[in-house]
């Protein structure tokens, strides 16, 4: 093979924003780099966007508003989809493989919601899918849970995969600010969308814990499977006394093997202090996994942004380039595991889900209240691990935080039911789960 020269790699890239700009930039700025590592060229033979982007020199490249003008260029070795949403990205992926062309991708909800049909055309027609940026932006973590972490059984992991949360929570957690004031500044600072919802509900991070979760587990994608609660409810309040008590309130995706099935779920936590995790800020990302022989791993890094993003991306640009002559069946499988050997493992239903409880609710502060809660939360089996009870000052309503040690949510749904029913408890009783990440 020596002296062999290999022709080029021609990459097709759709989609010319933040992602599409920072990928573009980087296979130009880095190609001589990028050729030494796969042994041949990999040049940008046509890009497909409704419009250039003024970050890119793309004075000598042909150019076109019609993105299937690329999925059906038979120049083309690898379309690089980075149009986001679902419905024609679904199309356009299809179409790509279809004519036979590998596909690099960062569209997480494409990945979580249609994954299973777009693996399964994949492997018929021989070519892969690779879809590494679409979790947590620059870091590698389905590498290393694909093929670094190959060898351990995946007890659990937990991630900040959503920057804008992130922030949001740190804010909150660092300056006791209101959520609404800092979701405005997220929106002003370009972290939040103008319609935050897939951001601060949990969405984003749903779809990228599903993907994860499929990994670890070698199950199939379910994302409507995956529980799913943001963080709009946590209030300045919550994140005084969860630090009051050594714990910080982040908004994990946690999946975790089981017994009796997988748990797949997304909401705010708290963590200790001392945690990992605990001490990730801002907008940046991180993943904790548990491996039965590794222990404990933790990857940190940024989760989103142009450059970041887009070297994941250019990393599986040149992974495929390597494989291209590959048989595919010597390929490292889309979900880390045989795609006939996938698990059918129940995902559990939230409330057969085991952990520990922060209570946060508002009394009559009168004799007796205290300790008809406690006698609820002892009929359902829920034992005390700690309270707070403080005053206010000219009023006869009082806040009581409560901590509790594992139970089965069933339980505390039906404690907190029981809870808000009696006369002297003021509205509604703020839940938030407690997770020990030792």
């Amino acid at each position: 093979m020596w002296g062999i020269v290999l022709k080029p790699v021609k990459v097709g890239i759709c989609g010319l924003g933040t992602v599409g700009s920072g990928t573009f930039n980087i296979l130009r700025n880095n190609a001589e780099e990028i050729t030494r590592r796969v042994g041949r060229s990999i040049v940008v033979e046509q890009i497909g966007a409704r419009q250039v982007n003024p970050t890119c020199d793309t004075t000598d490249i042909n150019t076109t508003g019609d993105i299937f003008e690329v999925a059906n260029n038979p120049d083309i070795d690898i379309v690089v989809e980075l149009i986001g949403g679902t419905s024609v990205a679904r199309e356009l992926v299809l179409t790509a493989i279809e004519n036979g062309k590998h596909v690099v991708t960062a569209n997480k909800a494409l990945i979580a919601e249609y994954g299973n049909e777009i693996f399964a055309k994949a492997q018929a027609k021989g070519v892969m899918v690779a879809f590494e940026a679409a979790v947590a932006g620059g870091i590698p973590i389905i590498k290393m849970l694909r093929e670094g972490l190959s060898s351990n059984k995946i007890e659990w992991l937990a991630g900040i995969i959503n920057g804008t949360g992130n922030f949001i929570m740190t804010e909150m957690s660092e300056k006791g600010r209101a959520f609404d004031d800092v979701l405005k500044e997220a929106q002003e600072l370009g972290y939040a969308e103008a319609d935050p919802t897939f951001d601060v509900e949990g969405i984003d991070a749903a779809h990228k814990l599903t993907i994860l979760a499929s990994i670890a587990y070698g199950i199939p994608l379910q994302f409507e499977k995956t529980y799913t609660e943001g963080i709009s409810r946590i209030t300045a309040e919550d994140v005084s006394f969860a630090r009051e008590l050594g714990y910080s309130i982040k908004h994990l995706g946690v999946a975790r093997r089981t017994k009796a099935g997988v748990e797949l779920r997304v909401h705010p936590t708290l963590i200790s202090q001392k945690a990992l995790l605990a001490n990730v800020n801002g907008v940046m990302n991180a993943v904790m996994v548990k491996g039965d022989a590794v222990g404990p791993t933790l990857t940190y890094g940024a989760g989103a942004g142009a450059m970041p993003t887009g070297s994941s991306v250019v990393a599986d640009i040149i992974d495929v380039a390597r494989t291209l002559t590959a048989d595919p069946t010597n390929r490292v499988p889309h979900l880390a595991f045989q795609p006939d050997q996938l698990s059918d493992a129940e995902i559990l239903p939230m409330e057969e889900i085991e952990c520990g409880f922060f209570l946060n609710m508002t009394i009559q502060d009168r004799a007796g209240v205290l300790a008809n809660i406690t006698q609820i939360l002892s009929t359902n089996g829920i034992s005390i691990e700690s309270v707070i009870q403080r005053e206010r000052e000219g009023s006869d309503l009082v806040p009581l935080v409560v901590m509790t040690h594992d139970v089965k949510e069933r339980n505390m749904n039906a404690a907190i039911a029981a809870i808000e029913a009696l006369p002297d408890v003021a509205g509604s009783v703020q839940r938030i789960r407690v997770e020990n990440l030792a």
